[in-house]
């Protein structure tokens, strides 16, 4: 179950969504809803207050249920790159624990291009309702794989050709001072330890933001700006070419 006005949106312009439950919300999003819902053949369900009332702050008394995301691979990753003429872009991340923050660099992920994300199976967050809540779609436009060892999945995206950044808070480059425009995979640690040591010797690069006033930022901050420096690079390096 999924829940809040976006994310059940989404799911229905995905055709991911099974059926819709609805018990209050504006009147302009529950006629979209119901709209959707028609068109993609997903039944619509009135229900009372009290159906709500286990769910976390924030469902906007909408809920659906959904055909959860299919798990991907690196070969499907590639195969996404390949099918919009891009070198490869795979975001990683290395125990990242809170499912808002999985949600908000899965939206900046899609958004900015990358092609795909590395989640661990264990001592990180997963997918979940309110993870996916927090990508506002992007769960279901993203190829998401779980892995059981991150490490290791770095080292084969490493003998597949692509470059490794790691970021960090402090001690690393400047991502401006690195080509970002080649094949990559962006490594993000957790909120409070940020990365390992064992991941961090993986990397070809440690990247970090430089920063005035505060010295860290909220690791799904950091993906943001470190994946449009990716984005910027690249387009630049295509308008160069053209």
């Amino acid at each position: 179950m999924i829940y809040g006005v976006n994310p059940v949106l989404e799911a229905l312009r995905a055709g991911v969504a099974l059926k819709v439950f609805i018990s209050g919300s504006r009147k302009e999003d529950v006629a979209l809803i119901e709209e959707l819902a028609g068109k993609r053949g997903a039944p619509v369900q009135r229900v009372g207050p009290s159906f709500f009332e286990t769910f976390p702050k924030g469902h906007q008394s909408v809920a659906a249920r959904v055909r959860w995301p299919a798990l991907a691979d690196a070969g499907q990753m590639f195969e996404a790159a390949r099918a919009h003429g891009e070198p490869p872009l795979i975001v990683a991340l290395d125990g990242v624990e809170d499912p808002r923050n999985l949600g908000a660099i899965m939206r900046s992920a899609l958004a900015l291009g990358a092609h795909g994300i590395i989640i661990p199976k264990r001592h990180g967050a997963g997918l979940s309702p309110e993870a996916v809540k927090a990508s506002a779609g992007a769960a279901w436009g993203l190829p998401v794989s779980v892995q059981s060892n991150i490490k290791y999945s770095l080292d084969e995206l490493k003998e597949k050709g692509l470059l490794i950044c790691g970021a960090q808070v402090e001690g690393g480059i400047a991502p401006w001072q690195c080509d970002l425009s080649q094949p990559l995979a962006l490594v993000l640690g957790a909120e409070q330890r940020g990365l390992r040591r064992v991941v961090a010797q993986r990397c070809d690069y440690l990247l970090s933001v430089p920063m005035r006033g505060i010295n860290s930022l909220n690791v799904s901050v950091s993906a943001g700006i470190l994946l449009f420096e990716i984005l910027r690079q690249r387009n630049s390096k295509k308008d160069k070419k053209s």
